[in-house]
Parts: structure tokens; C-alpha cells; sequence
């Protein structure tokens, strides 16, 4: 490849991706130039990035609110990380926008499944269980199928795993993973509530 080919390529990766122009170099290098790839490889690293600084702190961050159209949904959405450098970027802004957004369109329960309430859990596998005996389904199976219909429950209902409303490729927790690629340090959503007219 030649050398301008080479700028244009980075330049695209990190359009793509938000992720300095080094990182966007050493990522081509080690896929061949081949940019899909490099755009997965980049947010394995984005994740092993977060594991590693799953024990930071995050003493700072930023409180963002959004209005949904004809003011009948509000959202605020609290977003932590490490530095208040971090915080005041644009980058955690627009993240934190986009979560708010997602919060108002999709309404989750929760940011996490470990958030859910007990009860409400209970009272989905029961109702799947149900389902799944009237189905007629090999006692063997039953386990593994309710596994995965609760597995889908929780894409429905928790934050991070919603496939992200602007781009359904990617869940919020993707959205993040980047993002923690991007800035390096370890960011977290941290908690949210809804608001909507009459409900």
C-alpha cells in the first residue's frame, strides 16, 4: 500500500471510530488494511481496555437531560469516568445525548440485569416457563430455551444490552466499549430516570 493510501485509510478508521491516529495505523497493520476488521479489532481492544480498568474509580463525570418532541418525555441520565478532563470532552457528551435519547424511545427498566428487581424476574420466568410446557418442548430442552428467551428479555428491558436506536449494529454497551477505547479510561452509566406525561 502506498503511503497516501495509508493516510486516507487511517483518516477513514478513525472517522469511523474516534480512536487516535497511532491506534488506527496499528490496526491496520495487524488486519492487512482491511477496515471492517480493524473496526472489530479496535473494540476488542476498547473491551479489554474497560476489564482492565473495571476497578477505577469514576468520581466524576456529567448529568445530562433531553426532551423528547412535543415535551411529553424527559430523560436525565447520569454518566461517570475517572478525570474531569474525560467529563467535559465532547465525545462523553454526545454519548451521554445519545443514551438519554435511547432512554426516551426505548424506555428501559434498568442499566444492567443485575439491577432488575427479583420479583419481576421471577414473575418472566415463570410466565416463560409456562409458555414453554403448554409448547409441548423435550423436558431436556426446557432450561437451555428459557436461558435464551431471558437472554432476550434482557435486550429488551436493560439499557446495555438495547440494540442502539441510531445504529442496529451496535448495543449500548458497544456504544460504550468504544467510547472507553476512545478516551482510555474507564466510563460508566451510572443511572437514569424517565419521565413521561401521564404515566
Amino acid at each position: 500500500m502506498s503511503e497516501k493510501f495509508d493516510l486516507g485509510l487511517i483518516q477513514t478508521l478513525r472517522e469511523r471510530t474516534g480512536v487516535g491516529m497511532m491506534d488506527c495505523k496499528k490496526a491496520l497493520v495487524e488486519t492487512g488494511g482491511d477496515i471492517d476488521r480493524a473496526v472489530e479489532l479496535l473494540r476488542k481492544k476498547g473491551a479489554a481496555v474497560a476489564e482492565k480498568r473495571a476497578g477505577n474509580a469514576t468520581k466524576q463525570g456529567l448529568v445530562v437531560s433531553y426532551i423528547h418532541a412535543g415535551s411529553q418525555i424527559g430523560v436525565l441520565v447520569e454518566i461517570s469516568c475517572e478525570t474531569d478532563f474525560v467529563a467535559r470532552t465532547p465525545d462523553l457528551e454526545k454519548f451521554a445525548r445519545d443514551v438519554a435519547m435511547q432512554i426516551a424511545a426505548v424506555n428501559p427498566r434498568c442499566v444492567n440485569p443485575s439491577e432488575l428487581d427479583a420479583a419481576f424476574v421471577e414473575r418472566e420466568k415463570d410466565i416463560l416457563s409456562e409458555q414453554l410446557k403448554a409448547s409441548g418442548k423435550p423436558a431436556a430442552m426446557l432450561e437451555k430455551i428459557l436461558a435464551g428467551k431471558l437472554e432476550k428479555l434482557y435486550t429488551e428491558v436493560c439499557l446495555m444490552q438495547q440494540t442502539f436506536i441510531k445504529n442496529d449494529k451496535l448495543t449500548i454497551d458497544d456504544l460504550l466499549k468504544d467510547l472507553i477505547a476512545k478516551m482510555g479510561e474507564k466510563i460508566t452509566v451510572r443511572r437514569f430516570v424517565r419521565f413521561e406525561v401521564g404515566v
